[in-house]
């Protein structure tokens, strides 16, 4: 599927994003894990929250969507029956890798499967971990990727040091440990995301901070919760940053969520120039969140280093595009994880972005940008990554002319009606 985007539409509004896809995943695995009656809403309707849904079916859990309200009936994982097929994860790393953790526990063979972008995906880094505590881990993809087979049973805590900055690692572990004898320590990986820490410990499980750097969990039960779940910063973060680029723009997004650990990208945007403004501050189940408002600016160039990555590692190639917009060099290092995302992101967006006239150079884990350039509406590819697609999109709205971008549909797998959102706010 092809969409045009006209270039110099400036973007006027007020709405609420898409709810948090990172939440809705983990609602919904907790949720089946817990023994009684969980309630997620508002529940991202999306493909890969989808998949994780149609996985848990498979396991015997009774979920119900409604609308955007989920129900989950758990009881417990101890509950959960051994599929008579393969489960399907589509495109979502993370349904794979989380389910992987909770059924490394569970005493019966079970199959993860997925589309051939996730096929392309490295597991070994939750199976080598995995094994360690007992579970039968099979990556039968060259180089330990998909599909995999896991026959669970009794499991042992360990202690683990994470060979990646990995969110999605650091829950499969959480998830497994939830089922270990003893307990397990997670040593680093605290700077990534941490929605899976605060739903464990919003349902009850026996979860503790070691200092700086290390988790320890301990076999534990989990009780239900109704969670409320905040707009997704990710899916926000694109509309910020059309906001910032287009001349004429003032955008206010509600609700969304302000989690530190997934907001690297507004304080990079703020460095760069743009006046981020936060407002309604609030918590509600363990989970920030608030209001943002942002409008046009002068923009310029940022050094983004490693350590910031793990903060900010979705909106990557938004980095990208605000600096082909900025004054001076926009550099990012240390993000050689994008390398192994839904697309090769930091090759996919310098090839795509230097046919709209871009200045970039491709470094092995990064980029470097030279600004200001005028961008050219031009024929690109979405590289089948639902990040690339909107990025692409953003690039679009600042650029001369139409910018016709294919493979379009992998949207729908983080931002459905992404496409009608900029119309709303473009008034076209």
């Amino acid at each position: 599927m092809e969409v045009t985007i006209s270039g110099r539409r400036s973007l006027r509004g007020e709405l609420r994003v898409p709810p948090d896809k990172s939440i809705s995943h983990r609602a919904a695995i907790l949720g089946a894990m817990a023994h009684g009656t969980t309630v997620a809403r508002p529940f991202l309707r999306s493909g890969d929250c989808l998949s994780t849904l149609n996985c848990l079916r498979r396991l015997g859990v009774e979920v119900e969507l409604a609308g955007d309200t989920l129900t989950v009936r758990g009881g417990g994982p101890e509950a959960w029956r051994e599929p008579s097929e393969a489960l399907d994860a589509g495109n979502s790393a993370t349904t794979m890798r989380l389910l992987a953790g909770a059924l490394a526990g569970r005493p019966f063979r079970s199959e993860i499967t997925g589309d051939r972008s996730l096929l392309r995906r490295p597991m070994g880094r939750i199976a080598r971990p995995l094994r360690l505590m007992g579970a039968e881990m099979e990556t039968r993809g060259e180089g330990e990727r998909p599909p995999l087979v896991i026959r669970g049973g009794k499991l042992r805590g360990i202690e683990y040091r994470m060979e990646v900055d990995s969110a999605q690692v650091k829950s499969a572990l959480l998830l497994a440990g939830l089922q270990a004898d003893g307990e397990t320590r997670i040593v680093g990986g605290r700077s990534s995301r941490d929605h899976t820490e605060r739903m464990l410990l919003l349902m009850g499980a026996d979860l503790a901070f070691e200092g700086e750097d290390a988790l320890v969990i301990r076999r534990s039960e989990l009780d239900p919760a109704e969670i409320d779940v905040p707009g997704d910063l990710s899916s926000a973060s694109f509309l910020l940053a059309a906001a910032a680029l287009v001349p004429g723009s003032r955008l206010k997004l509600l609700g969304v969520g302000l989690n530190p650990t997934r907001a690297g990208f507004l304080s990079v945007l703020n460095s760069m120039g743009a006046l981020v403004l936060e407002s309604g501050y609030r918590e509600a189940c363990n989970e920030p969140r608030g209001d943002l408002e942002v409008g046009s600016a002068s923009l310029s160039g940022v050094e983004v280093e490693g350590w910031r990555i793990p903060a900010l590692i979705d909106e990557v190639p938004l980095l990208a595009v605000l600096g082909c917009r900025a004054r001076g060099e926009t550099v990012v290092r240390g993000a050689a994880e994008l390398r192994v995302k839904e697309s090769d992101r930091i090759a996919a967006v310098c090839a795509e972005l230097r046919k709209m006239g871009a200045s970039i150079e491709e470094l092995p884990d990064g980029f470097v940008v030279h600004g200001p350039v005028i961008l050219r509406g031009a024929r690109v590819d979405s590289h089948g990554d639902h990040r690339m697609a909107m990025s692409l999109a953003v690039a679009g709205l600042c650029a001369e002319g139409e910018t016709v971008i294919s493979g379009w549909e992998c949207v729908d797998i983080s931002f459905p009606g992404f496409l009608e959102t900029l119309r709303f706010l473009t008034g076209s």
